[in-house]
């Protein structure tokens, strides 16, 4: 039958002997491969040969490095990577529309549903009052909070990438934000400290349960412990006594009295490393100013504090600049 001539053929007949070229050349290769084998497991490990990571490295232009090395904030040869690219891809700029994604719904609207459906699973009856271990409110969850700054949410990388390079920011370093609100900044700084090491004093409860329930969660970063407080009228008794390498307010002393200002600014040098450390306010120093160059100079140097330099930090993302105002502690 044919089935059994093919299966005759695939074999060698009973008695036929195999070549012995074909024998030698199993054998040899196998000795090979038991000879690599034992060679692998009996030798020692083989020393690496990766390069050491340096210490934290500083350069000219006022550029930061972290723990490895890395740069923070992106290089002038990062921006012109993505411009050439862009025009590599024949890319050109769209109109600035609002596009809506998968959920065409806006955010008031997903509140809406949040809010009648007690969560975004849609439970019902019996099952209506299911909720996680940390209940998060829908204003959060759809994050309104975003929409509560004068510029993008985005722009907090800028205010982070522009202090940690003008201060050679190292992850062991300590810092303290006045007013983080819902953590646009203090989210970024977090992630590069360690743990512990970023503080801030904030007034806005709406604001702190935004930092606390959403932003850090959300972000992975409840094992960074920061040390956020609920304070009013400039109070960082609650802060202990360490020294902070970097403090810095943006956009917070407009909202003050200037006796305010004054009064926290008094508390906080005992709370900055001298020489070192550095203060930095955004916007403006109106408290300052209205006082007027001679009387605002004479009251810094009675608080020990020095003024430094009026910076201009351009932001990557969008047509936008911030000013900021540096400040040291000018005696031990």
């Amino acid at each position: 039958m044919a089935l059994s001539s093919s299966s005759s053929s695939s074999a060698p007949a009973k008695g036929v002997v195999v070549p012995v070229p074909v024998l030698v050349l199993s054998v040899s290769a196998a000795a090979i491969f038991l000879f690599f084998l034992l060679s692998s497991l009996s030798s020692s490990p083989s020393t690496c040969t990766c390069p050491v990571p340096t210490a934290t490295t500083t350069v000219a232009g006022a550029e930061a490095y972290g723990r490895f090395g890395e740069r923070i904030s992106p290089t002038a040869e990062d921006v012109t990577w993505v411009k050439d690219q862009i025009e590599a891809n024949g890319l050109r700029m769209q109109d600035n529309v609002l596009r809506k994604g998968i959920n065409p719904r806006t955010r008031a609207q997903q509140l809406q549903d949040l809010v009648q459906f007690k969560g975004i699973s849609h439970y019902e009856g019996e099952e209506s009052s299911n909720h996680t271990a940390l209940p998060c409110p829908g204003e959060l969850l759809v994050e309104e909070h975003h929409s509560n700054y004068g510029e993008p949410w985005a722009g907090g990388r800028d205010v982070f990438e522009f202090l940690a390079d003008s201060v050679h920011l190292s992850p062991d370093a300590r810092v303290l934000e006045i007013g983080c609100g819902t953590l646009r900044v203090g989210l970024h700084f977090i992630r590069y400290l360690n743990p512990g090491h970023f503080h801030c004093l904030e007034r806005d409860e709406l604001s702190l349960m935004a930092a606390f329930r959403y932003e850090l969660p959300s972000q992975g970063l409840l094992h960074k412990r920061p040390l956020i407080v609920k304070g009013e009228d400039m109070d960082f008794s609650k802060f202990g006594s360490g020294m902070y390498d970097l403090i810095y307010a943006s956009a917070v002393f407009l909202h003050m009295p200037d006796k305010l200002v004054w009064t926290g600014l008094e508390s906080l040098v005992n709370k900055l490393k001298p020489f070192e450390g550095r203060i930095f306010v955004s916007h403006n120093i109106k408290f300052c100013s209205r006082l007027g160059g001679d009387e605002c100079t004479k009251r810094l140097n009675d608080l020990g504090l020095e003024y430094l330099a009026k910076h201009t930090h351009d932001s990557l993302l969008f047509n936008h600049y911030e000013i900021w105002f540096e400040f040291r502690r000018s005696k031990a």
